[in-house]
Formats: structure tokens, C-alpha cells, sequence
């Protein structure tokens, strides 16, 4: 099967207070962010076709010259303009897909200790079982609040830990399944945070792949530190 990732490197400009004016171009140990993820997108020799899902013309100008330095030559690529809300880059970025592509992984460029062998794990169980998703097991306790934002004592739920996990990126799907979730999406108007969320709105199943790697979303100076001490110090 032939398998295109969408890289999603920037939205609408917005960001919190104290993020990083552009993450996936911040340097990580010698390189901007996002050529880390080309690079493994590349190395995985999994993905056919890469479109990137771009902020504006500035950012793509310094994105560009890392393409073919991480191994994509043009004919392999595309750019499509990052949306307001994930799922409009998403949408956007399915949309300049090729018509031969039919497993599809879409990847956040501001997680980049993704490692070749999980995205070629991941794409295994996509063609399988037509949706997969990389997570990590839950460590800390966690509780549940009754009500958002609640300042007060409350009374607090806890949950089994042992049946959370934290979702990361890639996650993948087969073509025929992200034309129904994008449609989805956009009919009733959802708002997800991942992608998992539209497979799970309509009711399709999704395989879950272990990661016994870190792999951190960069968001704050803070997170750019932990990633290049694990650059540097984890194997």
C-alpha cells in the first residue's frame, strides 16, 4: 500500500502566553525541530509522499532548504496552508494527497524524537486494522474534577491509571476512513484536539501502539530544553 504522512507544522500564528514564537523552526541540538521529523519521516522508508501543512510564505522559505537534506525530493511533496484548528490543516492536507495514496499518517512537526521504527510499527497496524495511533502509559495519578475549573474543595473521582494513556503523533488511518472522519468533522462542526477523536465520533475502532520512546510535544522553552537533553543523552 502506498502511504503519505500530513506534517502539521503550523495553524492559524496563534500560540499561549510563553510559547515559542515558531516551535517547529526552534534549533534542536544543530537543527531546526521540524527537520528532525523529515528526517524520520524519510529514514522510516514507509511514506511515499509527505505534505506539510505550512503557517504562511516566510515560514515555508525556511522550511524548504531542509527537504531534500532529510532525503524528499520535490516530486514527493506538497504544501498546503495550515487552518484555523487542526482539523481544517488536516482537512487541507488531505486534500492535496494524490488520488494513488491509500493509508495516511498525520504527524505534529512539533513532536521530534518520533523515531522511524514506530511510524514503520504504526503503518503496519493502520494497514491492519485501519487506524492506529502512538500513546504512552499514564504514570501520575490522576483525578477527575466535577466540574471545570473548580476553585473551591471539591469532591475529586480517581481513575485507573492503569487504563489511561496519553496520545501522541503519528497517528494513521486508512484513506477511505479520513475522507469520512474529515467529513465528519466538518458537518457536525467538532472540535479535536487529536485525530483519534473524529475516528472515535464515528464509532471505528482504533489500535493503539506502545511507545517505550519519549516523545515530547515542544511548546515552551522548557520543552525545547527536555528535547535536546534527550537529543544529546538518550539513545
Amino acid at each position: 500500500m502506498k502511504t503519505a504522512a500530513i506534517l502539521l507544522a503550523g495553524g492559524s500564528g496563534r500560540r499561549m502566553a510563553g510559547a515559542l514564537p515558531d516551535k517547529v523552526l526552534a534549533p534542536a541540538a544543530g537543527r531546526p525541530v521540524i527537520a528532525r521529523s523529515l528526517a524520520a519521516l524519510a529514514d522510516s522508508g514507509c511514506i511515499d509522499f509527505l505534505v506539510i501543512a505550512h503557517r504562511d510564505d516566510a515560514q515555508r522559505r525556511d522550511i524548504e532548504p531542509w527537504l531534500e537534506k532529510t532525503g524528499w525530493t520535490p516530486a514527493r511533496a506538497a504544501w498546503t496552508r495550515g487552518g484555523a484548528e487542526r482539523q481544517d490543516s488536516v482537512s487541507a492536507g488531505f486534500a492535496a494527497i494524490p488520488d494513488s495514496i491509500e493509508t495516511v499518517l498525520i504527524h505534529d512537526a512539533a513532536r521530534p524524537l518520533i523515531r522511524p521504527g514506530q511510524i514503520r510499527e504504526l503503518t503496519d497496524l493502520v494497514n491492519r486494522h485501519g487506524a492506529a495511533a502512538l500513546c504512552h502509559a499514564v504514570v501520575d495519578t490522576i483525578k477527575e474534577l466535577p466540574e471545570a475549573g473548580a476553585a473551591d474543595p471539591v469532591f475529586l473521582r480517581g481513575l485507573d491509571r492503569r487504563r489511561l494513556r496519553a496520545m501522541e503523533t503519528p497517528q494513521g488511518f486508512q484513506r477511505d476512513l479520513l475522507a469520512r472522519m474529515v467529513a465528519f468533522v466538518a458537518e457536525h462542526r467538532l472540535a479535536v484536539t487529536d485525530d483519534a477523536a473524529a475516528c472515535e465520533a464515528l464509532g471505528h475502532p482504533v489500535a493503539l501502539l506502545e511507545n517505550p520512546h519519549p516523545n515530547p510535544k515542544l511548546t515552551t522553552p522548557d520543552d525545547l530544553a527536555l528535547i535536546e537533553f534527550l537529543l544529546h543523552h538518550v539513545s
